[in-house]
This record gives C-alpha cells, sequence and structure tokens, in this order.
C-alpha cells in the first residue's frame, strides 16, 4: 500500500485563523475561521483532495485531538481506533 501523504490542522495565532498544512512541503494548503468549520463534514476531505491523507487535528493548545484518515478505506487495519 502506498504511503498516504500527511496533514496536520493547526491554530495559527498570528492570523487567527486555522491551517491545514502540509508536513512534507510546510505549505499552507487551506484555512478556516473556525475548527468546526474545518472539521465538518466532508471539509477536510475536500481539503486534502483525492490522493486522500492523514490529518492529525490538534487542539489550540498545541496538543494532538485525534487523527482522521481520508478516504476511509484507506486507513491501516492495523492502526488503533
Amino acid at each position: 500500500m502506498a504511503r498516504l501523504p500527511k496533514y496536520t490542522l493547526t491554530f495559527d495565532e498570528d492570523r487567527g485563523k486555522w491551517s491545514l498544512g502540509d508536513d512534507a512541503t510546510d505549505r499552507v494548503v487551506s484555512t478556516f475561521a473556525t475548527k468546526a468549520a474545518a472539521t465538518r463534514g466532508g471539509v477536510l476531505s475536500k481539503a486534502v483532495g483525492t490522493n486522500g491523507g492523514s490529518v492529525k487535528i490538534q487542539k489550540r493548545n498545541g496538543r494532538f485531538e485525534e487523527e482522521r484518515t481520508f478516504p476511509r478505506g484507506a486507513d491501516p487495519r492495523r492502526s488503533r481506533g
């Protein structure tokens, strides 16, 4: 199985917005006004694109809250959750 691209959703203190960044290139893929807007049904899936990927979602304090895989069928079977 091919490795999925990795992304991280973090709060950008300077801009006051949530940013979805590509972990490999350190580039911002998309920004959102609120975390709720970013995690609402299908928004992250569209942001990572058709190739899919793994998205780590951080809390505002920087600690990781959860990780989501898109498409869901690409989630490794041996992973927890």
